[in-house]
């Protein structure tokens, strides 16, 4: 029993926090975002076994304990089922922590490979449930799942698991791509334990969901999540460098919520140039991610 699913990356721009409900699924946020066409593909073997043993590896090395992925496989499992080993890779193509939505995605793929492997027969949208409740259970995200169940250019307009909230596609053509210069991780659990930062987060996204929903354009999604970026203003002093001077090429930058890392949804002309500027700023590095958009959402392989 075995299979390969895909989960899109994502990054938000802008969001609200709306986590008062007690009940998992009706837990989420409000806000805007868009899919990488790089993610995470995890891949599960399971076999019968005379006793249980899960083994997990993350990009070729082992993990000797991930309580997220034994959340979401014992969600899988039925109680009181037969002994299985179970063989756990996950194969995430961009950083992690950094803004990417790396815990939804591998929560998602990972789920949607589970489903398929068991043969469970559970519609995508009850797989993406379970993945919604993981992120919610370790404060590891809000509306990360749902975006990434769909893919593309959205706003989620009603917070929730998949199947509760509600998402809106954004048409975009194929004339943008994403670029991104990532530094490093700001943990998502953190800012949503912060009851100060909570509360900043929502008063800067107050309105900006209703905004965006009366122009609905990749220029537009830049301007605003940079006005939200900018009042919120928990930029490192790195991005707070690069950003002004990238501004002063007149390229329109914003920062990965929540990460060390800042995007645009640019033209596809004009990324050799702005791929230039960043090794005029920064020099020649692997920290510059260049893909397309991700329409297709997640996926089994």
């Amino acid at each position: 029993m075995e299979a390969l699913a895909f989960s899109p990356a994502h990054i938000t721009g802008f969001f609200e926090i709306l986590d008062e409900q007690l009940e998992p699924s009706l837990k989420g946020s409000r806000g805007a975002g868009i899919c990488l066409s790089k993610g995470v593909k995890t891949y599960v073997n399971i076999k019968k076994s005379s006793s249980p043993e899960l083994k997990i590896s993350l990009n070729g090395k082992v993990l000797k304990s991930n309580q997220f992925t034994k959340f979401i496989i014992n969600s899988f499992l039925p109680k009181n089922s037969e002994n299985y080993y179970i063989f756990v890779n996950y194969d995430v193509q961009v950083p992690i922590g950094s803004g990417f939505g790396t815990s939804g995605a591998s929560a998602l793929s990972l789920s949607l490979a589970l489903n398929e492997a068991l043969g469970l027969g559970l519609s995508k949208i009850e797989v993406a449930n379970i993945a919604h409740k993981a992120e919610i259970a370790f404060k590891t995200g809000l509306g990360t799942v749902i975006a990434e169940t769909y893919g593309g250019f959205e706003v989620r307009v009603k917070p929730g698991a998949p199947g509760i909230g509600e998402v809106k596609r954004i048409p975009i053509n194929d004339d943008y791509s994403i670029i991104c210069l990532s530094f490093g991780p700001i943990y998502t659990k953190a800012m949503l334990s912060n009851n100060t930062l909570r509360n900043l987060i929502n008063e800067a996204g107050k309105g900006l969901v209703d905004r965006f929903i009366l122009k609905p354009s990749p220029e537009n999604f830049m301007i605003l999540s940079r006005e939200f970026s900018d009042s919120l203003n928990i930029y490192t002093n790195k991005l707070k460098k690069i950003l002004k001077k990238i501004d002063d090429y007149g390229f329109k930058f914003s920062m990965a919520m929540v990460g060390e890392t800042i995007f645009s949804i640019a033209r596809t002309n004009e990324v050799e140039e702005i791929v230039k500027v960043f090794h005029e700023i920064i020099g020649k590095n692997n920290r510059m991610i260049v893909c397309s958009i991700d329409k297709e959402g997640a996926r089994i392989l």
